[in-house]
């Protein structure tokens, strides 16, 4: 949901009400611990984008007009080689978005894209603005360069030039790990062998690319990341039996080392992606459920009550007592949003 909001905090600029796209998109912001589909993302980010007129959701101070995205995408197309791509990209990036400072750069084996925006952004008042501008941006580089490339790229590690924020559990699947905060600008590091690509979309695949594009960005995450899902599906399936890599990896038919390999080829790890699959059945529990802790607990894999307290502490700071409290004290919000939802349908 964190994203989410993010993707929203421009409407206020231009004194609009997302309530009416949330409602088609059938998202309900009350609703903090439910996952959003990523369908669902797509439709809604689309939406924006019409609603603003401006591709980069008016979080910058210069609009990125319609069709940006599909110039951006033919300035790449034909390149001789990913890294030639994104200098096109980069090149293109800084006419329509020039609040922000674009940079590729090549030392031995590492690589390193680097954004900033150059205090375009604005300050505290901004920040949810500021935050998001960043994870799109990214997103965005990463997501067509994966796109042109065919596959996946692993980025190494990334700073983010702000401080972490309460959904950054999930940047270790949507971008690496290996995540740092309140860095000097975003640096996001990865190997300079995969700027040698060859880029294996042409024409005819980018025209269906454009589809629904800039929204489908989003879903490039799901279909380059089939081994994080299949390893996701396994381990939930399983529960309460508590699967090792080693298991999962005998399921699939691969070796230990080879399903490692292909996790992390994602920008993933399988420990993160049991520690997330763990986290999102919990606050869905505790969400729609009254069972108590301790089922919660055993159906989860957890030895024992503590050891699923420490963990459900670091993920949301909170108690599962105290998060079900806080939910309790929403519900009266959340009534509201579903009645502005119906009303705005």
């Amino acid at each position: 949901m964190g994203f989410v909001t993010g993707m929203l905090a421009g409407f206020p600029r231009r004194g609009l009400d997302p309530a009416p796209l949330l409602a088609e998109a059938g998202i309900d912001l009350a609703d903090t611990a439910s996952r959003i589909p990523v369908e669902r993302y797509a439709v809604l980010y689309n939406l924006c984008i019409d609603a603003l007129a401006d591709e980069a959701f008016a979080l910058l101070p210069q609009p990125m007009p319609r069709g940006s995205f599909e110039f951006l995408c033919r300035g790449m197309l034909g390149a001789p080689t990913l890294g030639e791509a994104l200098e096109r990209a980069i090149r293109f990036l800084r006419i329509v978005l020039p609040g922000f400072r674009i940079t590729l750069r090549r030392e031995g084996a590492r690589a390193e894209l680097l954004l900033e925006d150059a205090g375009s952004l604005g300050g505290e008042r901004d920040a949810a603005a500021r935050v998001f501008a960043y994870e799109w941006l990214l997103r965005l580089l990463h997501g067509v360069a994966s796109w042109f490339a065919g596959r996946g790229l692993a980025l190494d590690d990334v700073s983010f030039p702000y401080a972490r924020p309460a959904h950054a559990e999930d940047y270790a699947l949507v971008y690496t790990e290996h995540s740092s905060f309140d860095a000097p600008r975003l640096t996001a590091r990865f190997k300079s062998n995969l700027l040698e690509l060859p880029l294996r979309r042409d024409e005819a695949a980018l025209a269906g690319f454009l589809d629904n594009a800039p929204g489908k960005i989003s879903m490039l995450y799901r279909r380059d990341r089939e081994m994080v899902f299949r390893v996701r599906d396994l381990l939930r399936a399983a529960l309460p039996t508590n699967l090792a890599l080693e298991d999962v990896a005998d399921r699939l038919h691969l070796s230990p080392r080879t399903l490692h390999r292909r996790l992390e080829e994602e920008g993933s790890s399988f420990r993160t992606i049991k520690e997330a699959t763990r986290r999102d059945i919990a606050y869905a529990r505790l969400t729609k459920t009254t069972d108590p802790i301790a089922r919660i607990a055993a159906d989860l894999g957890y030895a024992d009550t503590s050891t699923f307290y420490r963990a459900f502490v670091a993920w949301s700071g909170v108690s599962p007592e105290r998060f079900r409290q806080q939910l309790a004290q929403r519900a009266p919000r959340r009534g509201a949003a579903a009645d502005h939802a119906d009303r705005a349908r």
